[in-house]
């Protein structure tokens, strides 16, 4: 089965991060989470980005704040799909500091960027990614994406009778 790594660049990105892994594990995809900071364990990211794909993760998604290198970083050392999700620091700019750092990235570095603070559609693209080749994992996308059609015609129900 494809693993996915949930990496981030200290312990204050976790709570954003913590989307992607609740999402992954929804989906019965194993993850793994992980601190690799792109500017102080400059070695680990090294490691973990040339190592990614020999450990059997299939898909990378890092997050980071301020100038936010992680996922460009690993997307250079890597051969797999990496998608960065921009958090919002305590040292940032309004977030588009990460934002920017993330997805203006240079041609044959691609980083497929999320929005800001968006670590749940990271988790959703990847299980996506997976399900491209496991049916399994998409059957539940199915699921999933029907599951949020439903609640929004409940919605539309519920506000049509409030009339």
């Amino acid at each position: 089965m494809s693993k996915v790594a949930v990496i981030m660049g200290s312990t204050s990105d976790l709570p954003v991060m913590q989307d992607a892994v609740e999402i992954l594990k929804g989906f019965d995809i194993p993850v793994d989470v992980d601190i690799v900071s792109a500017h102080r364990t400059p070695e680990k990211l090294f490691d973990f980005g040339k190592n990614a794909h020999k450990n059997g993760y299939s898909v990378i998604i890092a997050g980071a704040g301020g100038a936010a290198h992680l996922p460009g970083m690993v997307a250079s050392l890597s051969p797999l799909p990496v998608i960065g999700v921009p958090v919002k620091s305590s040292n940032s700019i309004d977030g588009w500091d990460s934002v920017l750092s993330i997805l203006q990235m240079p041609g044959g570095v691609p980083v497929a960027t999320v929005a800001l603070n968006g670590a749940k559609n990271a988790g959703i693209l990847a299980a996506q990614i997976i399900g491209s080749s496991d049916k399994c994992v998409l059957d539940k996308i199915e699921v999933y994406k029907q599951g949020l059609k439903e609640k929004v015609i409940k919605g539309a129900e519920e506000v049509k009778n409030k009339k």
